[in-house]
């Protein structure tokens, strides 16, 4: 597993060394404090402001998909083990240059399959067994992305992203929030219930096409988290999840 790639907090954004990860951090803050075209996700609003965010940074117009793979898998480890320190709203951001952003010949489908290279072949690291509370399938409806024994669900926007504003972003970017946030999130059955109503109507307002059908709840039977993860313009999704967990005893 690399090391090259470390955790950042908030205030390490605004001393970046690269213009493009400096670009990318820009362009995040301006859309987590925009008071006008509000960011719809509300806890992800929260968990900036209150600097509960890490950040890691990869650049594959340098790295190989099997050495960012391998950098990413050191970012979900790193932050693994301390996220429970950094606050009840924290979530790990990655934002990802891949050397084609703004590229028009790249759309929604290029980074779809880089976001599914990335997820599957960073588990080839994992050093711990998948969660025995987690079923190894994502037909199950209790399926979810799993890295060092923890559940996260897996937010993707891309540069390529146009109607769906809400997952349209100038570089790559994923945010992994750990199931135990969520739940923590959904303690408070009043409160969070209001929440996801607001949540919606920022959603709608925010989007210029409807909220994808796929939004649902987890642990509901007719729910697939992974088909959340990366949701295309259209109201369309995948038949089969492209996901492919890498045993470490069969990796080269």
């Amino acid at each position: 597993m690399s090391t090259r790639t470390t955790l950042l907090d908030t205030d390490a954004l605004f001393h970046l060394p690269e213009a493009w990860q400096l670009e990318a951090a820009d362009s995040l803050i301006a859309k987590m404090t925009d008071k006008t075209a509000k960011f719809p996700c509300i806890p992800a609003v929260q968990g900036h402001a209150l600097k509960h965010f890490r950040y890691g940074f990869l650049n594959l117009s340098r790295y190989s998909i099997e050495e960012a793979s391998g950098e990413l898998a050191s970012l979900l480890h790193e932050y693994g083990l301390h996220s429970r320190e950094y606050g009840n709203y924290t979530s790990l951001v990655v934002m990802i240059h891949t050397g084609k952003d703004g590229d028009g010949r790249n759309g929604v489908e290029y980074y779809e399959r880089l976001f599914w290279a990335l997820l599957s072949r960073a588990t080839a690291y994992d050093p711990q067994p998948w969660p025995e509370s987690i079923p190894d399938e994502p037909s199950h409806h209790l399926w979810e992305f799993c890295y060092g024994g923890e559940p996260y669900f897996v937010y993707c926007g891309t540069p390529a992203h146009e109607k769906r504003r809400s997952r349209h972003f100038p570089c790559m970017m994923l945010a992994f929030t750990p199931r135990w946030v969520l739940r923590q999130f959904n303690a408070k059955a009043r409160q969070a219930q209001r929440t996801k109503k607001l949540i919606r109507e920022r959603l709608e307002a925010y989007d210029a096409v409807p909220p994808h059908p796929d939004l649902n709840l987890y642990g509901q039977e007719d729910n697939y988290e992974w088909k959340q993860y990366f949701l295309d313009d259209s109201a369309e999704s995948p038949i089969r999840c492209p996901f492919v967990r890498i045993h470490r005893e069969v990796r080269q």
